[in-house]
């Protein structure tokens, strides 16, 4: 799943810093509401940029020392699952969220009985579990890969053989970022990703799909929704580095599809909060392959490129505030810093550029920053982007928008993150 990066490990210890005495709650929409958020990373950040001009405060429980919302509100610094640190957290919020799926389902459920918690715990639970949440698309008549459950000592080779080969076998929790799964081509490949894996697993058909999209909205408390137009997603390495939006070439019919899937999903889990869905497009088929209950990473270019970022209209929808609209003002293009980050004045320097940085130190892999850029065209957004991506640390070209591609063939990227053509795929 393509989303924030997992927390730096608890450090066994417990502090406080800044956190105001506790008070009545209030539920109301109005200026002064404290959100409370669990995790404190770069999307609780950005979060946290959204909320306080509409007055809103923060108050993050987080188990990291310096995380990067720290600068913008209160840290409770404890473990996730700590009883204490999650009554601090209670006492001050009028509303919990959060900004990652790694929370226990059941500490979401606990805070449920002590203050709001948007949106529903159920939801976190169906999103943190493969096989819940293929169940939960499979209930609710959205279309999927064919998936069985399976475990390193039963199941494996029944469930291989009602999904055929290739496959992609994947532990149920804990994967993110093309962690936690394997695609498999033979017998072999899948004994020995079983093994390697663990229990807990689901398999599922191979999906040789076209491109990736996603689908971003948000309901309010009251039920209203709103839909930011699908967006074209690029991975590489099973962690995204550059999506579109406008996705190119998506009939009205598409876009719909897309929302009606969000929408049942929505509509399940009575939601409140932004929701993204990532989805395969096959010719003119769409197939969700997972959810996210929180702002996603490819709807960062909103920041920029919408009426209302996504981060906006989460703090909204979970405060019980109108939504903002969510359509496009112009064409936009986000490219992740990954890993380590190129000289902020060159990044800068090029037109349109708008620069988002987390406040993390620099490691392979981890999601450092973002760049979003946009155009009165296309054509003009994924030019700046280019002019972005030449100064970045990397050694290849950036990841075409599907009009941009030659030859017509596209690569596509399997559901472990690595590149595969209709020969194989890549190591």
């Amino acid at each position: 799943m393509t989303g924030a990066n997992a927390p730096d490990a608890p450090s066994g210890r417990r502090a406080e810093r800044r956190a105001p005495p506790a008070r009545r709650r209030r539920t109301g929409p109005g200026a002064g509401l404290t959100i409370g958020v669990l995790g404190g990373g770069q999307l609780a950040r950005m979060l946290a940029l959204a909320g306080i001009p509409l007055g809103r405060r923060f108050v993050f429980l987080e188990p990291s020392l310096r995380p990067p919302a720290g600068a913008l509100g209160c840290v409770v610094q404890g473990a996730y699952d700590d009883a204490a640190s999650l009554e601090r957290l209670a006492s001050r919020a009028d509303v919990v969220t959060l900004e990652f799926e790694a929370v226990p389902a059941e500490v979401a459920r606990s805070l449920a009985a002590r203050t709001l918690v948007r949106p529903s715990p159920d939801a976190l639970a169906a999103a943190q579990d493969r096989l819940a949440e293929k169940r939960l698309f499979q209930e609710l008549d959205i279309p999927t890969a064919s998936f069985r459950p399976a475990s390193r000592g039963d199941g494996w080779e029944d469930a291989l053989a009602a999904t055929g080969l290739p496959a992609v076998v994947k532990t149920r929790r804990f994967g993110y970022d093309g962690k936690g799964q394997a695609v498999v081509r033979s017998p072999a490949e899948a004994a020995a990703a079983v093994e390697a894996l663990g229990d807990g697993l689901v398999v599922e058909s191979f999906v040789d799909f076209d491109r990736e999209l996603s689908i971003v909205g948000a309901r309010g408390t009251d039920g209203s929704t709103v839909f930011y137009p699908l967006t074209e997603n690029h991975h590489r390495e099973g962690i995204l580095r550059a999506s579109y939006a406008p996705a190119p070439n998506v009939p009205p019919d598409l876009q719909a599809e897309a929302e009606a899937m969000a929408g049942k999903i929505m509509e399940r889990f009575d939601y409140a909060g932004v929701l993204a869905v990532e989805l395969f497009q096959c010719e003119e088929r769409l197939l969700a392959n997972e959810m996210a209950p929180r702002v996603h990473n490819s709807g960062h270019w909103t920041m920029e490129g919408a009426a209302a970022s996504q981060f906006e209209n989460h703090v909204r929808a979970v405060t019980g505030l109108p939504l903002a609209p969510a359509g496009p003002c112009r064409a936009s293009a986000m490219l992740n810093l990954v890993g380590e980050l190129p000289p902020l004045a060159a990044l800068a320097a090029v037109p349109g550029a708008r620069v988002h940085l987390y406040d993390k130190a620099p490691r392979p892999g981890r999601k450092l920053g973002h760049v979003n850029v946009t155009g009165a065209s296309a054509e003009e957004a994924v030019e700046a982007a280019r002019r972005v991506w030449r100064l970045l640390p990397e050694a290849s070209s950036m990841p075409a928008p599907s009009w941009q591609r030659e030859p017509p063939r596209p690569s596509r990227r399997d559901v472990s993150g690595r590149t595969s053509t209709a020969n194989g795929v890549s190591p």
